[in-house]
């Protein structure tokens, strides 16, 4: 149901709005995405001038080198002017301005060539030497042309490699940025977000979906710039060479536009599909790796591997449909371009037979039409990495869109010097609308006091704990710290002053030394190894080969849980808190780092106010005051002693623990209760 709603969400979005969004992260670096451009049209237009090179090689000097020459005046100035047995020689279609003389025409005849008049008047037998002297001009031209295209294509590849360095560069840091932005973002948010988004959607959006979005700025935003100005330009170039055959060469274009059209309203519907597939993928590997314990004790593996298998399935279904899609357009595209060449040789074939029409032109629509197909046929690769970014950009969007459900005020309140003193005032709270987790829950924790909570699982214990440090925020009622509401409290300065040790201890990749530091540069060595001596964790450190600078890998997995647990004191007493939670701190220890703990928690507890949640009634029954929570109410308040004279629920709670002779009589008057 939930990627269901995703799809829905997503087909209403649009591409233009999009787009807008994103080109605003382009924006910082809009100079050097000029300069990128600009490189790419210099690029462009040394590839339209190629053909136009070769176009004048082949008319000019090459299948011209066999036409009439005209006897000018011996006076005459001109590059392209040959003297030969006396005669000064232009070839007839060099001759301008100037006063023709004589026509000659070059002829072969038994193994030599000949300059002779119409009239027989002139007849010059040309030798060897005298061949090439008369060509030599237009061999220096041909040599001067490749030289000019050498110079053309090595300009073009130095500019194209700083184009393509400095684009790629630029579009790392655009998504460097809005890397930075989602992973601040998402941090931000609040833990119900999190409760109901799979981690491996969330690290797709990090991971494929920003990488995708580099794809679109460095493949698709600028060069569709030189897209363009190829396109046009080759239509002013081919106008200017012959307009029939430029004609007959865009009569295609209608046709590529509706294929187009088609493809585009197909491939999008593909590709959004295929994200949302590939989602699923991520989420159910990353959720199956988290649960790798449960998988192989309870046996699992083979449902797991089923349940893997349709989602992998469903996404090879939508991607042959994707690829289906791509399929068609490239080959459809490839055959209108041959269409349109065919066309091309058809026209130009017969004006060339009509001698309407220079060879060389031919050559040069042969190639542009190449070079204009060429960026189309890029359009399927490009429409692709479009479509990609389109339906990554909008999951993205969805995330940074996603306002934190927990909010801080207009205007904070200053929590100023902390006393501890702690009121839950007639609260109410559901996760989920109104099926309460707390009902009308009421008491308060004097400065310095312990506090210890109890109750059956889901009787809101942790829920309290959440609640105090915004994690969630009550529906009914307040929660006061000091007389001030915490709704009117900065976010960031509330949990500065709280300390949080959990029965799931988490660590991050790294060393002991920066767990209990957690990047904190303000907290020196010597205070890490003074709270860790105080929590009874340096013993164990020093054994360690690397001391506090042992690794520490994904989640601690190297440490036993008690040590986790002793770190995670050392965390939290090194940030000196003034209000310290310990939600079933002591729950899954073994009995010596519990009396290690059991030593550590009066000085952990020493001049706080501390809230601690136990299922273990022996840790708690020094604590200032018990709560005991039943079905999300406060039933019981008082001492240990009291509590167990008034033979309640924690009487009972007591007795299950503890009395070994506790009858089953009791024990179902006591399920009953």
């Amino acid at each position: 149901m939930q990627y269901l709603q995703e799809e829905q969400t997503l087909g209403k979005a649009y591409d233009s709005r999009l787009m807008r969004r994103l080109l605003r992260y382009a924006k910082p670096y809009g100079a050097w995405i000029l300069l990128c451009i600009v490189l790419l049209l210099v690029v462009a237009a040394i590839d339209l001038a190629t053909p136009y090179v070769i176009k004048v090689a082949i008319d000019d000097h090459i299948l011209t080198a066999d036409r009439a020459y005209v006897v000018v005046d011996s006076a005459v100035e001109h590059p392209a002017t040959v003297t030969i047995q006396g005669y000064t020689l232009l070839r007839e279609d060099r001759l301008g301005d100037l006063a023709p003389g004589p026509r000659l025409e070059l002829v072969k005849g038994e193994g030599q060539q000949y300059l002779r008049s119409s009239d027989g008047a002139i007849s010059l037998a040309l030798s060897p030497e005298e061949a090439g002297q008369l060509r030599s001009y237009e061999l220096k031209s041909i040599m001067r042309l490749g030289g000019l295209l050498l110079l053309l294509l090595t300009v073009g590849l130095l500019l194209n490699y700083g184009q393509v360095y400095l684009l790629q560069y630029t579009g790392q840091r655009i998504i460097f940025d809005i890397r930075k932005e989602l992973f601040a973002h998402v941090q931000r948010l609040s833990l119900a977000f999190f409760d109901g988004t799979p981690v491996g959607r969330l690290v797709t959006r990090v991971t494929n979906d920003t990488q995708n979005l580099n794809e679109m700025y460095t493949e698709v935003v600028v060069n569709l710039f030189k897209d363009v100005f190829m396109v046009l330009g080759i239509i002013v170039v081919m106008f200017r060479l012959d307009v029939r055959l430029t004609i007959a060469s865009l009569a295609v274009l209608p046709v590529i536009a509706v294929m187009t059209a088609f493809f585009r309203t197909k491939a999008r519907a593909a590709y959004r599909e295929t994200r949302v597939r590939l989602a699923r993928i991520n989420a159910n590997f990353a959720e199956t790796i988290s649960g790798m314990r449960i998988v192989q004790i309870f046996r699992q593996e083979r449902r797991k591997y089923k349940e893997f298998e349709e989602i992998n399935h469903d996404h090879y279904q939508a991607s042959m449909r994707e690829l289906k899609v791509y399929a068609i357009f490239r080959p459809a595209i490839n055959l209108v371009d041959l269409l349109a060449k065919l066309l091309l040789l058809w026209v130009g074939g017969n004006l060339l037979l009509g001698r309407s029409l220079e060879f060389g032109v031919l050559f040069a629509f042969v190639n542009y039409i190449e070079m204009m197909f060429r960026p189309i046929n890029d359009l399927t690769e490009k429409f692709n990495i479009l479509q990609a970014s389109m339906a990554s950009a909008e999951r993205i969007f969805l995330i940074l869109d996603e306002q934190p459900a927990i909010q801080d005020p207009p205007a904070p309140l200053p929590l100023g010097q902390v006393q501890g003193r702690i009121e839950f005032k007639n609260v109410w709270f559901a996760y989920v609308g109104e099926e309460w987790v707390l009902r009308d829950v009421s008491f308060t924790v004097e400065p310095g006091q312990t506090v210890a909570f109890v109750g059956a699982t889901g009787a809101g214990k942790t829920t309290i704990m959440n609640l105090l440090t915004r994690f969630y925020d009550i529906q009914k009622g307040q929660i006061l710290i000091d007389g001030k509401d915490i709704r009117q409290l900065s976010k960031e300065e509330l949990r500065r002053q709280i300390g949080l040790v959990m029965q799931d201890v988490f660590l991050f990749s790294g060393n002991i030394r920066e767990n209990i530091r957690l990047y904190n540069p303000k907290i020196s060595d010597e205070q890490i190894e003074q709270v860790a001596r105080y929590v009874n964790a340096h013993h164990f450190i020093e054994k360690l080969p690397g001391k506090y600078d042992e690794p520490v890998t994904e989640r601690g997995s190297t440490l036993s849980a008690g040590q986790r647990q002793l770190i995670a004191f050392a965390r939290t007493l090194a940030y000196d808190p003034a209000i310290l939670i310990l939600d079933e701190a002591t729950a899954n220890i073994d009995t010596e780092t519990e009396q290690l703990i059991q030593d550590a928690l009066p000085k952990l507890l020493q001049g706080r106010t501390s809230l601690v949640v136990a299922h273990r009634l022996s840790t708690i029954q020094d604590a200032d005051l018990i709560i005991v929570l039943h079905k999300g109410r406060v039933h019981e308040m008082g001492t240990h002693q009291e509590l167990l004279a008034k033979k309640g629920l924690y009487y009972n709670l007591y007795l299950l623990q503890y009395k070994e002779d506790f009858s089953e009589v009791q024990e179902a008057d006591y399920v009953r209760k």
